[in-house]
C-alpha cells in the first residue's frame, strides 16, 4: 500500500479537510479522533466519493496509553505509514493562573506529548 496518510483530530475542522484533500488525491487514509459515530461517517464518505481505502481508530489524545494504542492497531492492521498528520489539538483562553489545570493536562498532553509520542512511534518505518 502505499500513499497511506494518518490523520489525529480527522473527526471534524481542519483534520476532516485534510482526510476529504488527502482522500480526493488518491491516497489511503487512517482517521484518528475520539468521536467513532462521525468518523465512520467520514470513513464512508470518502470510500465512496474518492475510491480510497478508509481506516478508523477511536481514541482519545488526552489519554496517555493512546499514542501506543494507535500505533498498536495500525501494526495489528499491517498497515505502514507514508505520512503522519498530526493534526489534533486544541487551545485554552483566560490568565494561566485562573485556568483549570486539568483542562491544561490535557491541553499538554494533547497539543505535546501525545504529538511527539505519535512521531517517536511511527517515524522509524517511515524513515525505513
Amino acid at each position: 500500500m502505499s500513499n497511506l496518510a494518518l490523520i489525529t483530530g480527522a473527526s471534524s475542522g481542519i483534520g476532516k479537510e485534510l482526510a476529504t484533500y488527502h482522500a480526493r488525491k488518491g491516497g489511503d487514509v487512517i482517521l484518528v479522533a475520539r468521536r467513532e459515530d462521525r468518523l465512520n461517517a467520514l470513513k464512508s464518505a470518502l470510500e465512496s466519493a474518492h475510491g480510497i481505502k478508509a481506516y478508523v481508530i477511536a481514541a482519545d489524545l488526552s489519554q496517555e496509553s493512546a499514542p501506543q494504542v494507535i500505533f498498536d492497531q495500525v501494526d495489528a492492521m499491517g498497515l505502514s505509514l507514508d505520512i503522519l498528520i498530526n493534526n489534533a489539538g486544541f487551545g485554552g483562553r483566560g490568565l494561566f493562573i485562573e485556568r483549570d489545570w486539568s483542562n491544561d493536562r490535557d491541553m499538554i498532553q494533547v497539543n505535546v506529548i501525545a504529538l511527539s509520542a505519535l512521531t517517536r512511534l511511527f517515524l522509524p518505518k517511515m524513515v525505513e
